[in-house]
């Protein structure tokens, strides 16, 4: 499936997802770090944990999964990132994203400013800036970054507006959910109602080319290189959408990068989302064959 052997580098939080039961592995640049792996991208994670066993534990994973894990620092004065989850008798959840945790604090390695160099793409959120020591160390790579793809994650209240047009201004590729996308329209003072017109307005203004925004179960929206594409989703049963989001943007920047045709690109991605959507957690195990077969149904 994969033509060219990519290398790409995910910044960010790592941490688990502490439910009142159980907890999981989880962060978004983590998930998306996880998908690309599957599909033979030679990926680096630049984060950090605490000296504490979740720390240990998040290495592993990362080790079992050949993730280089040079660039993970391990803090002495920070714990491992948590987010303690609280479900409603609806089975609505509630974060509470510790501060601070050892994500927080990633300070600016030599050898990353190098790694982020080399790398056909550079991943980043808007969460990890939460604090000025991973802003600060964030900015100075996205100054060196050759291709750099902003995943926009907003959890209240760990983001500004500066903070967000700061961030949209250093990508090449934006990937909203349509909530963000209206909210973020607004502080830039556009006047637009509909999805599409506020795509253009923020390509527009951000001088991005290319911008995906996800529509949960109606699939997703592409805007690339001044024409739109679309997908309205797959009607699965649904288990949880933990992480869902994050392997579609996986799989849609990996089939780019392959100069796959944008649709194809968005309806494979679109797949891959649906199927992990149809599974308990983030990040389920899914064969190259399985996809083929899920997309041969619809």
């Amino acid at each position: 499936m994969i033509n060219k052997k990519l290398k790409a580098v995910c910044f960010g939080e790592i941490l688990f997802d502490v439910f009142p039961k159980h907890k999981k592995i989880g962060g978004a640049p983590l998930n998306v770090a996880s998908r690309l792996k599957s599909f033979d991208v030679d990926v680096a994670m630049i984060s950090a944990v605490g000296n504490d066993n979740n720390g240990k534990e998040l290495l592993e994973y990362f080790k079992n999964l050949d993730i280089d894990t040079d660039s993970i620092q391990v803090k002495e004065n920070y714990p491992t990132g948590v987010v303690n989850v609280q479900l409603n008798e609806k089975g609505n959840a509630s974060y509470d994203i510790t501060y601070p945790s050892a994500w927080d604090k990633i300070r600016l390695a030599i050898a990353d400013t190098e790694l982020v160099k080399n790398a056909d793409f550079f991943l980043y959120g808007s969460l990890a800036s939460r604090d000025e020591s991973t802003k600060k160390t964030l900015l100075q790579l996205l100054e060196v970054a050759k291709y750099k793809i902003f995943d926009v994650n907003l959890r209240v209240p760990h983001y500004t507006e500066k903070t967000l047009i700061e961030l949209m201004n250093f990508a090449d590729f934006i990937k909203f959910n349509d909530d963000e996308l209206f909210e973020i329209a607004s502080y830039l003072n556009s006047s637009h109602k509909s999805l599409e017109q506020n795509i253009k307005f923020i390509a527009k203004e951000t001088n991005t080319d290319t911008i995906c925004v996800t529509l949960g179960s109606h699939g997703a929206v592409l805007y690339c290189k001044g024409k739109f594409y679309n997908n309205c989703g797959f009607k699965v049963d649904v288990v949880d959408t933990v992480g869902s989001g994050d392997s579609f943007l996986a799989s849609l920047v990996t089939k780019l990068f392959n100069e796959v045709d944008p649709q194809e690109a968005i309806n494979f991605a679109c797949a891959v989302g649906a199927i992990v959507a149809q599974n308990e957690g983030a990040n389920p195990e899914i064969s190259h064959s399985e996809i083929d077969e899920f997309l041969s149904g619809f």
